[in-house]
């Protein structure tokens, strides 16, 4: 991996911004790019690029900013919202539940619960919550939020599968299952009703391609990426690499590696930005279409599992 000439996301997209690189990304401009979508394996479209909540609500950045972050996204069609029941001890679902209320029709909103809360009557203890939290009466993906015991797993898919049908979730899936536990899963009864797992991954982070990756696009499981951007302590748009394919397509360094992670069409980013704009240029991925070169310059930069 190139690890000179690092700077962070500010730094980068104030220096093009000043050589004339980047285009105005403005609200009304990225509202007009045609959303990329994705689809579950029940049919269901959904968007390809959507926005993390993890830090939101909790006094990161002043609340009206995160609230003008989120919307500046569902106005560029970055309508998949994700957030937790512990994320900020329910914080970040009240924050998400406040900005879109009222556009609740537009959102398809993920959620989850802990690996703690399985047992007996917990996931739809937790459940409940959540629609409380959120002020809605269903949540359209409701995610295991890290693997449980292989045997607990019929459980974990029958209390999903009594929620689907009551409709207070539209679907359900799993995060941070690696390739061994997402067989087993599939082979509880209904386990193949998952649909998606969320997973670390991004140019940084490419360890799910060893396997993981491969068996979800085997079986047609689209993979949710979480901190696409390569993390808090690791944000990838510093890198050289990135910065020249970044400069050559005139847009920002976010918008290149999300493009990246996206580039398969099998893979949803979900970034969290808590200003707007963040936001705009995370958007600003929907219009970037990654060119064989580029591809090859940026695998240089951060070599996959399977190199050398």
């Amino acid at each position: 991996m190139n690890t000179t000439h690092r700077l962070n996301r500010r730094q980068f997209t104030a220096g093009c911004a000043a050589l004339g690189l980047l285009p105005a990304i403005g609200a009304a401009g990225i509202s007009k790019v045609a959303a990329h979508t994705v689809k579950l394996a029940d049919g269901t479209a959904v968007p390809a690029l959507g926005q993390g909540a993890w830090h939101l609500g909790q006094g990161r950045h002043p609340a009206a900013v995160e609230q003008e972050a989120l919307n500046a996204g569902i106005a560029a069609g970055m309508t998949l919202i994700d957030t937790s029941g512990n994320y900020g001890n329910g914080r970040s679902e009240e924050f998400v539940g406040h900005v879109i209320a009222g556009q609740r029709d537009r959102i398809y909103l993920v959620t989850k619960v802990e690996s703690d809360e399985v047992l007996e009557e917990g996931i739809p203890r937790a459940c409940d919550a959540s629609l409380g939290r959120l002020a809605t009466d269903h949540i359209d993906l409701y995610l295991l939020h890290s693997p449980v015991p292989v045997g607990q797993f019929p459980g974990v898919v029958a209390h999903f599968e009594k929620l689907r049908a009551s409709g207070k979730i539209r679907a359900w899936g799993v995060s941070n299952f690696n390739r061994e536990q997402m067989q087993a899963l599939y082979a509880v009864p209904d386990g193949h009703h998952c649909a998606t797992n969320q997973v670390n991954y991004s140019l940084r982070d490419r360890g799910i391609e060893r396997g993981t990756l491969q068996w979800c696009t085997e079986h047609q499981i689209p993979v949710m990426a979480y901190s696409p951007l390569g993390g808090d302590n690791g944000l990838v748009m510093g890198n050289h690499a990135v910065a020249q394919v970044a400069a050559a397509h005139g847009c920002p360094a976010a918008a290149v590696a999300l493009a990246w992670v996206m580039r398969s069409g099998t893979v949803i980013a979900i970034p969290e930005s808590g200003s707007p704009a963040h936001t705009k240029e995370n958007a600003a991925a929907l219009a970037v279409s990654l060119t064989p070169d580029d591809l090859k310059a940026l695998d240089a930069a951060y070599p996959g599992p399977g190199s050398a």
